[in-house]
């Protein structure tokens, strides 16, 4: 059970959100990974490096910009069955979505969350891994 990712959340009207996303494409030099229409709820969205851009109306954005990141996991129901025990609050259960399975947690420090997991995880999606074979300073 592992964090692969934490993607940093940017709400946008959806007239700036092809501008938005080209500027970070050529700022960081990486195309989107992710780009897709979350039609059911009158979305766009897109990733860059770790930037998850969610463009819609004013209505539409309403019920996710209390949402301040999206962790990216690599075992969902995993995770929903363990935050409960370190003090997290499952606020939204696993529910299938275009990407994969998603699920909304408040942390105890009163975060809100989007844990999600990919149905086909980027090799990018991965935070450096925190075990080296050998000490950088020696």
């Amino acid at each position: 059970m592992k964090v692969l990712n934490v993607l940093v959340r940017r709400y946008l009207a959806l007239e700036r959100f092809d501008e938005a996303v080209t500027f970070y494409e050529k700022l960081i030099g990486q195309k989107a990974r992710l780009r897709f229409d979350y039609r059911e709820h009158g979305l766009k969205l897109a990733q860059v490096a770790s930037i998850l851009f969610v463009a819609g109306t004013e209505k539409s954005l309403v019920p996710f910009v209390e949402t301040q990141a999206t962790f990216m996991v690599d075992d969902l129901k995993a995770f929903a069955a363990h935050l409960p025990t370190v003090g997290a609050e499952v606020l939204r259960p696993p529910k299938p979505v275009p990407t994969g399975w998603n699920m909304l947690v408040r942390h105890p420090d009163g975060m809100r969350v989007e844990y999600v997991e990919h149905r086909d995880k980027h090799p990018a999606d991965r935070l450096a891994d925190d075990r080296y074979p050998e000490r950088i300073f020696t």
